[in-house]
């Protein structure tokens, strides 16, 4: 019988969507250009070759290693590309991901990545191509709305704030806007203007919001309301204690 991995315990809407998440079996809802995606990131110019920071790894001659013939290197790591970074940041209004699914999502379903989680936002550091990939399957899937969840490279802040009247998340720098039934963006994810404005497509209504997200709300999903994520929370911080206080235990 084949093993299946369980990512995460419960029973309710938002732990189905956790799992869905970590196992990178998601929906895909929209398209996003790969010119597109390389404006709104902001690290190289649309259609420019990927700067490398040292030569191929067929070229370099490195000496015999068992571990480098295990492991095979990704295609950024092949080409030599820089490490470069994506951002996101998710609304605590029924934001469709929050930033420890999405470290979780990044390091189980992709190699060579580093992902970072703070409090309201979220890193992967990558090799360019590679990251470009990751950006572009949480950009196009239900792991982001693109009224919920923005690129915020630099001055994140805002994204606890109560939404607008037109539902689109706060943002200091305004990158992004709600022009029509569909939400722009005009800036990359650090601030700077565009040559031209970005389609991220439709918001998600406050329904399909509530219905896909995976942050516990007392006015939707209350986090109390599932007994087995409760259980498995409990467990790991009373053995953490306890380990911490008696390690022969």
């Amino acid at each position: 019988m084949a093993y299946e991995p369980q990512y995460y315990p419960g029973a309710t809407s938002v732990a189905e969507n956790r799992r869905k998440h970590m196992s990178g079996k998601v929906e895909k809802l929209r398209e996003i250009s790969d010119d597109d995606l390389t404006l709104v990131l902001g690290h190289r110019a649309p259609g420019s070759d990927y700067p490398s920071t040292h030569p191929p790894l067929a070229e370099m001659g490195e000496p015999e290693c068992s571990i480098r013939e295990l492991v095979e290197p990704t295609p950024g790591a092949k080409a030599g590309d820089r490490v470069r970074y994506v951002q996101f940041v998710d609304s605590m209004y029924n934001g469709p991901s929050v930033p420890y699914v999405r470290s979780y999502s990044a390091a189980i379903n992709f190699r060579g990545v580093d992902p970072g989680t703070l409090s309201g936002r979220q890193v992967v550091e990558a090799r360019e191509r590679d990251m470009e990939e990751i950006a572009k399957f949480q950009m196009e899937t239900e792991m982001t709305c693109p009224a919920l969840a923005s690129l915020r490279g630099a001055t994140v802040h805002g994204h606890s704030l109560r939404l607008p009247e037109d539902g689109v998340m706060f943002d200091m720098l305004d990158r992004c806007r709600k022009e029509g039934d569909v939400i722009i963006m005009h800036k990359d994810q650090v601030g700077r203007p565009i040559d031209k404005k970005v389609n991220l497509g439709k918001p998600m209504s406050p329904e399909e919001a509530a219905k896909r997200t995976t942050i516990y709300r007392v006015d939707n999903v209350a986090f109390r309301d599932d007994a087995e994520v409760i259980e498995w929370v409990h467990r790991v911080f009373d053995q953490r204690t306890t380990y911490g206080f008696k390690p022969e235990n």
